[in-house]
């Protein structure tokens, strides 16, 4: 029982831990990039090691069956002159070593055939990793200027419609709204100005001004017309 539930406990635990990390990545993509490609990276370290391993592997093997096809070569030279002089009993031993050869090196070019597929196969898949581990910089540097660009045009679009207002912004409106109430408190100062007493009788005697005015001007006006009828009255007479 108690084994069951500390091995649920670690699964919970687990269960957090791996979400807050997913959390965390969302909130940083850099982060999950650069461990995706370190993860890459570790896995193109190991199977480097390996594929190194199976070429030494094919290279000792093509050295063993060059040596062994020598000594094959000098064995059946052996053997022909040991035939030639009738030496029976070292050409009996010459047979079984030639054979023995024979079938060594059979076995050696089945197992460096072996290695040179596995080790062709292992490079390929070397090449393939690193090709991914070159894409996968490409897309990061590709996804994070992405990103940037969006954040960038979410927060101008947040602006626009008022969502965020920066400190810039909030300043300006405090400078509009200043301007706005000196621009009020002037017209207040003219507004009170003009209906002040003073004022007002200002207005009056300059209407009374043209009202005199007027009455001089029609004055004159009566005065040259009865000048200008006297005399056309002398002249007829």
């Amino acid at each position: 029982m108690a084994s069951g539930f500390f091995a649920r406990l670690s699964n919970l635990w687990r269960g957090f831990l791996s979400i807050w990390i997913s959390d965390v990545e969302k909130r940083h993509p850099e982060i999950a990039y650069e461990n995706a490609i370190n993860s890459m990276v570790e896995k193109y370290s190991q199977l480097k090691a390996a594929t190194a391993a199976l070429i030494r592997r094919r290279e000792e093997l093509e050295q063993r069956l060059a040596i062994q096809t020598k000594e094959l070569a000098q064995v059946s030279r052996d053997l022909n002159v040991a035939v030639e002089t009738s030496q029976d009993d070292l050409a009996m031993v010459l047979i079984q070593k030639k054979n023995q050869l024979e079938q060594d090196g059979a076995d050696v070019k089945v197992d460096m055939e072996t290695a040179v597929k596995e080790a062709d196969s292992a490079k390929a898949s070397l090449m393939q990793v690193q090709g991914e581990i070159r894409k996968l910089k490409a897309e990061k540097d590709s996804m994070l200027a992405k990103l940037k660009s969006a954040q960038a045009r979410v927060r101008i679009q947040e602006q626009l419609e008022g969502v965020s207002v920066d400190a810039e912004v909030k300043a300006l409106d405090g400078v509009r709204e200043h301007i706005k109430n000196q621009v009020a408190q002037a017209s207040l100062g003219k507004e009170l100005a003009e209906s002040s007493l003073d004022a007002r009788l200002a207005a009056l005697r300059a209407q009374s001004g043209d009202v005199t005015a007027r009455q001089q001007l029609d004055q004159l006006k009566a005065a040259a017309a009865a000048a200008k009828a006297g005399q056309a009255q002398k002249k007829t007479l």
